[in-house]
């Protein structure tokens, strides 16, 4: 059976970096939706791993490569021997209001749309992708957040997770939105990174997350890097200059591709 009722998929053109666009009847959100994929033109092994990346409020799918340029990074960093192949995906969020936090809610399952079907995206634009391709989470801000709960919730489905510039809640995110998410806080199963995180600590993959040292957020993850010490939740926190910026973003997504490749080296995880 075919996994989505209809898919449309880009060609893959020189001139958009190897980028491609799939746009996809999504049965979860019960409408369509739009992935942006990338994989290195280098020789890609099958069993490629597959890192997804989720966008912040008022974003979309295309923002992490057009506006972070995350796949030139990824490029470089392959290129230079320093992280293997690995593909990337990134998911728009569903596209309600000005941001869905990848929770459920009556409009569409956004949790599942991340974790069930964007990885079946890929896998239609990228052969050599395939069930058993190690699967990591990342993402900034709202999609921090998203990053942070979705691999809790998850952990049999990702191998590793890493935020950036995080969200640690829905309540942090409430002052960016026009209109309150259409589920109250009470709702919502893990309606914090803390409580994901603690709930599923037995089972938690490899997990770092950063922010800029003038990013509004700092606070938060400060917050949540007490906690989670306190807690003796294995992880890595670290603070880079900057602010809450797509210059940050990129300049600083290549700690999370350097993080899921020390995974990927070995069972230890070294130290960075």
């Amino acid at each position: 059976m075919r996994p989505f009722r209809t898919v449309e998929l880009s060609p893959s053109l020189a001139e958009f970096g190897g980028l491609r666009f799939a746009t996809v009847h999504s049965t979860l959100l019960r409408g369509r939706a739009d992935v942006t994929v990338w994989a290195p033109t280098t020789a890609r092994p099958a069993g490629l791993p597959l890192v997804i990346l989720l966008h912040g409020v008022y974003g979309s799918h295309w923002a992490w490569a057009l506006k972070g340029r995350v796949h030139q990074t990824a490029r470089r960093l392959i290129d230079a021997g320093e992280i293997p192949p690995m593909a990337l995906a990134m998911p728009s969020d569903g596209l309600r209001g000005d941001g869905t936090a990848y929770v459920p809610q009556a409009s569409g399952d956004y949790e599942r749309w991340i974790v069930d079907e964007v990885p079946l995206v890929a896998r239609q634009a990228v052969p050599e992708l395939d069930e058993m391709s190690p699967c990591f989470l990342s993402g900034l801000s709202m999609g921090g957040f998203g990053a942070l709960r979705l691999g809790a919730r998850h952990p049999g489905r990702f191998r590793g997770i890493s935020a950036h510039s995080s969200a640690t809640s829905l309540a942090s995110l409430a002052p960016f939105l026009a209109e309150p998410l259409p589920v109250g806080e009470s709702a919502v199963e893990d309606s914090t990174a803390l409580e994901a995180l603690v709930r599923n600590r037995a089972g938690l993959p490899p997990l770092r997350f950063d922010c800029g040292v003038d990013d509004f957020l700092i606070r938060h993850n400060r917050d949540l890097h007490a906690s989670l010490e306190a807690a003796r939740i294995p992880h890595e926190y670290q603070e880079f200059p900057g602010g809450h910026t797509w210059e940050y973003w990129e300049a600083n997504v290549e700690h999370s591709l350097r993080f899921f490749a020390r995974i990927l080296a070995g069972p230890a995880l070294a130290p960075a």
